[in-house]
């Protein structure tokens, strides 16, 4: 079983409501995996995915019916199968931590195959934990040990993490996946200052940033249209993430997506669609904790 830092509210029954919000974010991804299991030779095998939907009585996906949105399912198995060989790398050059900031309804603790000794955090809300433990049921973790954390990953999760066992003087993994693009820039200050504080060195990260330059394009604007009236928006967009990265004590670098085999492969079918704004409507940055000065 799981180790839980803080009491969680009870699981909602099936079918129930998630909390608001980002909980959406975290279903349209499950819905993704769910259909990339289907398939016969997957990017990324998640045997949950199906039953987080079935619990939660959720079938759909990002709103409006655009070429980004036809394209988002494909983009969120890349996504995940890009930041699974970044974790991985990093916990055999060292990393025997990894937390999963804004882990919504992820089976990273699960599914990836882990060297013998990682310890897995997850911090998220608690209500979302709760379901997602609702139905887990007991699944035994592929890592060493998993813990979550119930605490708003925009709020003071810091002394949580502490809490739940994170040792600051060792190198740790962090991975916001989709977490950062959708909080005003302020609140990313803060994730990204605390992360950093609880770094030592040999630490790494993975975040998935939004390009400034590409969020007006006729790609992506009718996509944030339609994704507003959900609510959700993406506030954080940058236009050089090293340089953001750096100047936070990060030497981070945007991934060239088209050099990756199963990238090309997948995104085949949408390469007419893609224009070179479309193509770096997002940034992959994975990065290393820089040496003090």
């Amino acid at each position: 079983m799981p180790d839980t830092a803080r009491s969680h509210t009870p699981p909602p029954a099936p079918g129930g409501p998630l909390p608001d919000g980002l909980s959406r974010v975290a279903l349209w991804t499950a819905a993704a995996h769910a259909a990339e299991h289907g398939r016969p030779t997957p990017y990324v095998r998640d045997p949950w995915a199906a039953d987080f939907l079935h619990a939660a009585g959720f079938a759909g996906g990002p709103p409006g019916d655009g070429p980004l949105q036809r394209l988002l399912p494909d983009w969120a198995v890349v996504r995940t199968r890009f930041y699974d060989e970044h974790l991985l790398a990093s916990v055999r050059s060292g990393c025997r931590q990894v937390v999963l900031l804004g882990a919504g309804l992820d089976t990273r603790a699960f599914r990836l195959d882990w060297p013998t000794g990682v310890h897995v955090f997850e911090v998220d809300d608690p209500a979302l934990l709760s379901f997602k433990e609702y139905v887990l049921d007991g699944a035994p973790p592929s890592c060493g040990r998993r813990t979550t954390v119930g605490a708003d990953p925009t709020g003071s999760w810091g002394e949580d993490l502490l809490a739940a066992g994170l040792d600051p003087r060792r190198p740790t993994a962090w991975l916001c996946e989709t977490l950062l693009y959708h909080l005003q820039p302020q609140a990313v200050e803060s994730v990204v200052g605390t992360a950093t504080g609880l770094s030592a060195p040999g630490s790494t990260l993975g975040a998935e940033c939004v390009n400034a330059d590409a969020a007006s394009s006729s790609f992506v604007a009718p996509f944030l249209d339609a994704l507003a009236t959900t609510g959700i928006a993406w506030h954080w967009q940058l236009t050089d993430p090293e340089r953001w990265w750096a100047e936070r004590g990060w030497d981070a670098r945007a991934a060239d997506l088209f050099t990756l085999p199963y990238v090309i492969q997948r995104l085949a079918p949408y390469l007419p669609l893609l224009g070179e704004a479309a193509a770096k409507c997002v940034f992959l940055t994975t990065g290393t904790l820089n040496p003090p000065r």
